[in-house]
């Protein structure tokens, strides 16, 4: 209203007048009413007053969006028992609404779905009949009572309702803000440090709504007596007198108004000295409030909120001056909030939480540049440079040269290469993270130092960004210490139940029986019920919590994932219990979290209510190992007859399992997908190693291999690559040498002897190399890539977690906006026309199994080509105002501001692993590729596989072509791929028969050029490109197999479903060896 109504009124050409100081809710409603919801709860900021006033005023029904259930508690306490609570699908609520409806009852329909029973129509239309006397319900007329009132209810944040919905109804949103809410923690702050304080402002504000009240009732009493007054109305002596008292009081009340106004301004002071502990909270309210945008499983409740709050207050260390007591309040909320929010969290999103933990509080006390925090979440780096310097690849070039453009990092990139010594010797480093920057770049501030990092060492931002919310929050916040149980347990109750979210391996129940037995909860007492949840337990889980809830018992709910149709009756009946249970009644459940957010069903609910704690297994190999040996004990060592063999394989068997389940840290180097390797399948593999052992006179390796690989750990193995490995492994680690003693698991650890079982937890202790990749056969390379792409992923979180308003205001929304019509703009400007398919037709005589593949990938250009046009003027036309906003363009907004591929391309492009700046370029790149092919269909003389949607297609049309020529059967072919000494630019013509391919990248291994064959990699050179490869078909059987590694080729580093082909590639040494490190080539990176 002030922005744009105010201005346009006023430069009309005959100015409208404008009331000064006009505020429309003062016209809507006045101090007295606002007063009178305050005092039946409704909190006390402005959004709040908006919306209560809406609800109150407005002509259609209202609907209240209220995730953290503040407008509902107020409306509860605003009718009180008048209200008639109803839950839509409950037995019997339309008879109820029809009672409510005739007698003229205010119904409120709580927790309202997105799809909202039909049979409510014409009640939400309030399409009356018969003069306005009756509604239809279903296909029953109801008598309509004019004073009847509805109000709807929705828990869901972000709810999307039928445009007929919104229409029929007003929306009112109660989703608290961060002002309002800072208001409302300032509130019960003072309410507990100066108690007298907040009562002497609430004694205030009664008695001036008292006033107010008194003022306005003589007031219209006044008016109403004389608008009925006639003739003289001197002569009416009780007019006369009321018009004295009405007088007598307006003055009393006047001088005791302006008593009050001091004292309140008085009391507003001593306030706001609390107001710095009041935002850190609300800050930290709305950071973990979006930790769901991470994992749906991260859900808190405001009211849990307040609890964790009012705790933190009531710990803080006291102190005399009001200053440090203030610092100690902040200090003590924001680590109770912290220990809170984190033990709900997987390790793999702590340092995410702590980071944007600390980037958030940083912001707020304006310690920051926001632009320096940007650069480092965004990362926009520079396309297209060269690196002149051998230690830094283009891409970190590109960082350094986007970083130099800020005036804070001038001449950076000069410095760098005027000095490349000294920064070589930075960047190259063990820990650069804990050394001192060259020159004078060592006095920058922390921030700019991490700026800088992010381009030289991406692979070190994980240690950097720990060190720096050590550096400016203190060291409790990097720690990482498990919560001890009966601390957890503290804080549960009958209405807050313990969540366990499950990984796989751990067993977290085994503490609530522990701690259980400790306080008398057994199953022989009959006071602990365990169910474990699948078909046809609902009722007995069911039957147990009635059971505990009335007697004080406890109740374990194990896997409800399991019951999805049930999940919403154990919400409804968790919600009942929690008022009026026993004391002592406690509630444990335990849930795997989804792999996808489609796939998530855990009520929001149960989750916000309850503590939520995660158990992850161990990391590293070192814990590892002694957790698979745990499994046994000296007696298992001692129950075969050949002892020798049995412990050998079983030690061997407990470091498979070690490296199977650690390996999957590498990401798609490790394995291509992640599997849920369990403790069962080592304990089952004993079982049948001791069986085979008894049986058979000779050790059947082959037959054990088979079973552990292909059955035990086979069995949840479903790609073909990682059976491979799996086997690969198995191989490498059981064979007849083990018993020799000759046999090293890794380079540096050889296979213990006959020893007692603790002998071996020592032995691991004492021979164990330190944690590195070599322990699983890769190169320490994989290493770089894993923490590089784990970095990666931290910084593209927290900026996604950054808030809209980005806390200053419409200048960001305004930014935010010209970002993205600058990015759209320029899109829009770069692509091409699309390609003119039947004009192409036209040139060609005869389809040819290349030109077959060019019109295909032509054709898929174009359909992608089209959908970026398409949404792109849409999203245009959108911004301007032109058209609705639908959530497909705000999609389409969001991933072009955080430069992601929006999910609309994606599904008509590529795999890729790029932003959209770079995925872009590749983009018209492809385009370019594809228009000197088409411009005389004459195959390039190297050609790009990386450029192809179908990259399969091509590799097969060679088959074909020289398959057609040789007139050999296609079935009985295969491929030969030689690579050759040259790169790209060295070729002028296509090769006779076959084609020569450019553009692959080797991961894990390098390809030694003047030799020929695979040698080990360079330190830091993560994915050296190939020279060109020349690909041509030959029969099956004139198929070279010796020294040859079967390298599977993927479209990206995602590997997995990303599968082309396999080429056969010349090594000296063993395959085995490669397929341990993970090797593979790949079309892009």
């Amino acid at each position: 209203m002030d922005n744009s109504w105010r201005p346009y009124l006023s430069q009309l050409k005959v100015p409208i007048p404008v009331t000064q100081g006009l505020d429309p809710l003062n016209m809507l409603t006045d101090d007295a009413d606002i007063a009178g919801w305050q005092n039946e709860g409704l909190p006390a900021d402005r959004m709040s007053t908006e919306n209560a006033t809406i609800l109150t005023s407005c002509e259609r029904w209202p609907l209240m969006v209220d995730p953290q259930l503040q407008g509902i508690k107020w409306i509860k306490n605003k009718y009180g028992e008048e209200l008639r609570i109803i839950r839509i699908g409950q037995r019997g609520y339309l008879d109820s609404i029809e009672r409510a409806l005739s007698v003229g009852e205010v119904v409120l329909i709580e927790n309202l779905e997105e799809a909202v029973d039909p049979v409510l129509g014409p009640l939400l239309g309030r399409e009356t009949i018969k003069k306005g006397r009756y509604i239809k319900i279903g296909d029953k007329e109801c008598e309509y009572n004019p004073s009847f009132r509805l109000i709807l209810h929705t828990k869901l944040a972000n709810p999307h309702y039928q445009p007929e919905l919104q229409a029929q109804c007003t929306l009112v949103n109660f989703t608290v803000t961060r002002d309002g809410l800072e208001d409302q923690l300032l509130a019960a702050v003072v309410s507990m440090e100066r108690p007298d304080l907040e009562e002497l402002k609430s004694n205030l504000t009664k008695q001036q709504n008292g006033f107010k009240i008194t003022l306005k009732t003589l007031e219209d009493n006044l008016l109403s007596r004389l608008s009925s007054a006639s003739g003289n109305f001197l002569g009416d002596i009780e007019l006369v007198e009321n018009l004295e008292i009405t007088k007598r009081t307006a003055a009393e009340i006047e001088v005791k108004v302006k008593e009050a106004k001091v004292t309140e301004a008085e009391i507003n002071d001593a306030r706001e000295h609390y107001r710095p502990a009041a935002a850190r909270g609300s800050l930290l309210y709305f950071i973990m409030n979006d930790l769901n945008k991470i994992h749906p499983m991260y859900q808190f409740s405001l009211k849990a909120f307040n609890v964790v709050f009012q705790n933190a207050v009531l710990k803080a260390d006291p102190d005399e001056t009001l200053k440090q007591r203030v610092l100690n309040l902040i200090d003590s909320i924001t680590s109770l909030v912290f220990q809170y929010t984190t033990r709900g969290l997987f390790e793999c999103d702590k340092l995410t939480y702590t980071a944007q933990l600390a980037f958030q509080v940083l912001l707020m006390n304006k310690e920051i540049n926001p632009r320096e925090l940007d650069f480092l979440l965004r990362y926009p780096v520079l396309p297209g440079v060269t690196s002149p310097v051998d230690f830094l690849s283009n891409h970190s070039w590109g960082g350094i040269k986007a970083l130099s453009k800020m005036e804070e990092f001038h001449n950076l990139d000069r410095d760098i290469e005027g000095s490349a010594k000294r920064w070589k010797k930075f960047s190259e480093s063990e820990c650069p993270e804990k050394e001192k920057f060259p020159q004078e770049w060592k006095n920058k501030t922390s921030l700019q130092r991490l700026c800088m990092m992010r381009a030289l060492r991406p692979d070190r931002m994980t240690y950097a960004v720990r060190d720096f919310v050590e550096e400016k929050l203190g060291s409790k916040y990097v720690m990482g210490r498990s919560l001890d149980f009966a601390v957890s347990f503290e804080e549960s109750g009958a209405a807050t139940p313990m969540f366990f979210i499950l990984s796989p391996g751990v067993d977290p129940l085994k503490d609530v029986e522990k701690h259980g037995r400790k306080l008398g909860y057994t199953f022989d007492s009959r006071n602990f019920h365990n169910v474990s949840l699948g078909q046809g337990q609902e009722v007995v889980a069911e039957q147990a919590l009635d059971l505990a809830a009335k007697e004080g018992h406890w109740v374990i709910l194990q896997n409800i994932h399991l019951v999805a149709k049930w999940l919403g009756m154990l919400e409804k009946k968790l919600e009942q219990h929690a008022e009026g249970s026993h004391q002592n009644f406690r509630v444990f459940i335990s849930a795997e979290p989804s792999s996808s957010p489609d796939g998530h069903i855990i009520p929001q609910g149960i989750l916000e209510n309850s503590i939520k704690i995660t158990n992850e297994p161990p990391m590293g190999m070192h814990a590892n190992l002694h957790k698979a040996l745990d499994n046994f004990n000296q007696d298992t060592l001692e129950m075969c007859a050949r002892e020798n063999e049995f412990k050998s394989i079983l030690f061997a068997l407990c470091y498979f399992h070690a490296v199977v389940a650690e390996r999957r840290k590498f990401g798609p180097q490790g394995w291509n997908r992640s599997y849920p390797f369990n403790t069962g399948d080592l304990t089952i593999s004993v079982n049948v190693l001791y069986n085979y052992l008894e049986a058979n006179t000779k050790v059947p390796y082959d037959d054990l291999r088979y079973l552990f690989g292909e059955i035990m750990y086979g069995g949840h193995i479903t790609d073909d690559w990682d059976r491979r490995l799996c086997r690969t492994y198995l191989e490498e680690y059981i064979k007849p040498e083990m018993v020799e003693g000759e046999l090293y698991l890794a380079p540096g650890f050889r296979l213990p002897g006959n020893m007692d079982y603790n002998g071996y937890h020592q032995y691991i202790d004492g021979t164990l190399p330190p944690e590195s990749p070599y322990l699983y056969g890769l190169h320490p390379n994989a290493e770089i890539g894993f923490l590089t792409q784990t970095s990666e992923k931290l910084f593209r979180t927290v900026l996604e977690m950054q808030p809209r308003d980005g806390g200053s205001g419409e200048g960001t929304a305004g930014s935010r906006d010209e970002k993205v019509k600058a990015a759209l703009d320029e899109i829009l400007e770069k692509l091409p026309e699309e390609f003119n398919m039947t004009e192409m037709m036209g040139k060609v005589e005869e389809r040819t199994p290349y030109i077959v593949v060019a019109f295909q990938e032509c054709e898929r250009m174009n359909f992608l080509t089209q959908e970026i046009k398409r949404s792109l003027k849409e999203l245009n036309l959108g911004l301007k105002g032109e058209l609705t906003m639908t959530n497909d363009m705000e999609n389409l907004q969001n991933a072009i501001y955080l430069d992601q591929v929006p999910e609309s391309w994606t599904k008509r492009a590529y795999p890729s692993i790029s932003g959209l700046a770079i995925w872009f370029m590749d983009l018209l790149n492809r385009i370019k590729e594809l228009e000197i092919w088409t411009s005389d269909f004459s195959l390039p003389s190297v050609v790009w596989l990386a450029g192809f949607f179908n990259p399969q297609s091509f590799l097969t049309a060679i088959m074909q072509s020289m398959a057609r020529r040789n007139e050999w059967p296609l079935d009985k072919m295969s491929l030969q791929c030689d690579v050759t000494k040259k790169n790209r630019e060295d070729f002028s013509t296509p090769p006779r028969e076959g084609a020569y391919i450019h553009g692959l990248f080797m991961e894990g291994a390098r390809w030694d050029t003047q030799a020929g064959i695979m040698v080990d990699a360079r330190l830091k050179e993560l994915t050296p490109t190939m020279p060109v490869i020349f690909i041509k078909a030959i029969p099956v059987d004139k198929q070279e197999t010796r020294s040859l590694y079967q390298c599977p080729v993927y479209k990206t580093r995602q590997r997995g479903p990303t599968y082309v082909w396999t080429f056969n590639l010349k090594t000296k040494d063993n395959p085995s060896k490669w397929t341990l490190a993970g090797v593979a080539l790949l079309l892009q990176i």
